[in-house]
């Protein structure tokens, strides 16, 4: 029990800005993380529905809405997952040799395709949360963090890593788990559609999108590692807002 509770801590301090209490590090709790990090999203997701229901009853003037929903999953992640696809965005965007592509994806400097990918997903976050209907059922915020999240815990467990990546040296992780994972999945696209119907299509193309977002980036890095988990985290969510926005 203590190595889960371990894991949870280390999921918490490294993929949620949430101030958390226990602080600890043990690299034999390593494996156990990624059970943790739907749970993580799902925090994230409880924080947006607040918010995405405070603004609105206070009748919080559009523009000023839609940029701090927009901002919020970002600021509750400290940017980690946008960084990743900021650096999978630069790779992919250059089109060069796959040696060339992994060097590219490992550089702390910015590029060109980062900043404009950057600019381009704000702005379209910012638009969909400008045209979504107030009376849009916001249940659905509160699970699209965890699927996306789900995406990746199940992506980084079972494809490839690089050998560069922080997993390609770990111990290997449970094969139970990915029965738990797929459970949390399966579970919030169940309430979702039993308390807002229509809306599960969100989830549902959310998934559609992770799915082609990580084939893409596999097949052209040639292996898994976090920038790619935070790729397709941020994609599969922005795709998963736009249904929501125009349903």
């Amino acid at each position: 029990m203590k190595k889960y509770i371990t894991a949870f801590a280390m999921t918490q301090s490294m993929f949620c800005s949430i101030p958390f209490p226990l602080h600890s590090w043990d690299e034999k709790s390593r494996p156990y993380m990624l059970l943790f990090l739907p749970v993580v999203g799902l925090e994230i997701g409880a924080i947006w529905m607040l918010c995405n229901f405070l603004l609105t009853q206070f009748n919080v003037p559009l523009l000023i809405y839609a940029l701090i929903m927009c901002v919020i999953p970002f600021i509750a992640t400290g940017f980690i997952h946008l960084d990743g696809f900021m650096d999978v965005t630069d790779a992919i965007g250059s089109y060069r040799e796959l040696e060339k592509r992994r060097e590219i994806l490992k550089d702390s400097h910015v590029g060109s395709f980062a900043v404009v990918g950057c600019v381009i997903l704000f702005i379209a976050m910012f638009a969909f949360f400008g045209s979504a209907s107030q009376s849009a059922n916001d249940i659905v915020l509160l699970f699209i963090p965890l699927i996306s999240r789900t995406g990746s815990a199940l992506a980084v467990t079972n494809l490839k890593p690089m050998s560069t990546s922080q997993y390609a040296h770990s111990n290997a992780t449970p094969r139970w788990h990915n029965i738990l994972l797929i459970m949390y999945a399966a579970a919030a696209a169940a309430i979702t559609y039993v308390f807002a119907q229509k809306y599960a299509l969100c989830l549902a193309v959310q998934t559609a999108v992770y799915a082609v977002s990580l084939r893409k980036c596999y097949k052209t890095l040639q292996g898994m590692n976090g920038d790619i988990s935070g790729y397709c985290i941020t994609v599969s969510e922005a795709a998963a807002v736009a249904v929501w926005a125009l349903l």
